[in-house]
């Protein structure tokens, strides 16, 4: 028996659902591991895609889908240190290293686009102006980390309904600036309590106009974000992530079953690559009900469903199996083992997970220095 034989004896024994291969949309993919958006912060003040992002990305680009960090789509949705941006054409052109390397290995990669909302402070924002929300509340926090250090949240400045379609159109800039980097499409982040999350939810939006009150209000706002990129890219090139289940940045709305199960309802006319849901509870738990899951969602839509949050191999592999996922995203233990997918291969042990106070180095450390799997005496 050759190598490859064995190789391939071994794929068919662990995880065979997982490491299948997938045709999302009109993109094959290798597998079904997906590495999911994770803040890692290294682009910089200027918010520049650079060569030390370029090795990162392709260090995990076994995974079948790449999803980048989010990215801000303009300087009013910033919201947190390094992070990168694509509100200009230079932004774009630095991505392009990313994009090429990724690419050149037969991986798929995702732009995720990101407004941060409320979830900022004034020190990221323009002449020091507040940061903006679909309403006047503050996220309750212990503190968040700014160009000046750990401060305090601030009340949010509510929207003028006029401004609305300015921030629809920098979704649009973004959206056509992630085709010119070379980009497979792009991801939605609705999630997490970001700007998008807050409109969708009670809890943040208070709003008395037609952005706000009832859940087809409520939508609404995420529903003009996706029509207007649908005028760049095809639906089966753009993905949306939802955080039904969470409490990051002060999240969780007592109506959020029946909320989240009408987004993806409407959702589901637009022929979407995926619907990308934080199932899991790593990030915590609202407790305003039971969790939803996966299989509830596969109930209204139709489309292709990406599980994330707190996944292992095995419960990655009995989520495809069972028809609740068609994807799994991982997140934290793509970190530590940029080959995640080698390691779900061949059943090797992953690397200890990394240490938080290192995530956010801004530097190679905790980023590109991981150790790929040695076996012994080699």
């Amino acid at each position: 028996m050759g190598c490859g034989d064995q190789k391939l004896m071994i794929t068919q024994t662990l995880s065979p659902a997982l490491l299948s291969s997938f045709e999302l949309g009109n993109l094959p993919l290798k597998n079904r591991v997906v590495m999911a958006p994770m803040t890692r912060s290294r682009a910089g003040i200027e918010r520049m895609p650079n060569a030390l992002m370029a090795e990162y990305y392709a260090q995990r680009a076994t995974a079948g889908l790449i999803i980048t960090e989010a990215t801000v789509i303009s300087k009013q949705a910033n919201g947190w240190q390094n992070t990168p941006g694509i509100y200009s054409d230079e932004q774009a052109t630095a991505w392009k290293q990313v994009v090429d390397v990724v690419q050149a290995k037969g991986t798929p990669i995702l732009l995720q686009l990101w407004h941060c909302g409320r979830a900022s402070h004034s020190s990221f924002q323009e002449n020091a102006q507040l940061p903006v929300a679909p309403s006047a509340i503050k996220l309750n926090g212990e503190y968040i980390h700014t160009p000046l250090g750990k401060q305090n949240y601030e009340t949010p400045r509510a929207l003028e309904i006029e401004e609305i379609p300015l921030i629809i159109e920098d979704y649009r800039q973004a959206a056509v600036r992630a085709k010119a980097a070379g980009f497979d499409g792009v991801e939605i982040h609705a999630a997490n309590g970001y700007l998008i999350d807050q409109f969708l939810q009670s809890k943040t939006n208070h709003r008395t106009d037609v952005y706000g009150g009832s859940v087809e209000n409520r939508y609404r706002f995420l529903q003009e974000v996706v029509e207007v990129i649908l005028t760049v890219w095809p639906a089966n090139r753009v993905g949306i992530r939802l955080s039904p289940n969470g409490i990051f940045n002060d999240m969780g709305s007592p109506d959020f079953r029946e909320n989240f199960l009408y987004i993806a309802k409407q959702l589901n006319a637009y022929g979407l690559a995926y619907l990308h849901f934080l199932d899991g509870l790593g990030f915590g738990f609202h407790q305003l009900g039971e969790p939803m899951t996966l299989a509830e969602f596969r109930a209204v839509f139709e489309g292709p469903l990406m599980g994330n949050c707190g996944y292992t191999q095995e419960t990655a592999e009995a989520a495809i199996k069972e028809g609740n996922a068609d994807l799994i995203g991982f997140g934290r233990p793509f970190i530590s083992n940029p080959d995640l997918v080698e390691r779900f291969t061949n059943g090797w042990e992953l690397n200890p997970p990394a240490e938080q106070n290192i995530w956010y180095s801004f530097e190679q450390e905790g980023y590109t220095d991981f150790p790929v799997y040695q076996a012994s005496g080699v």
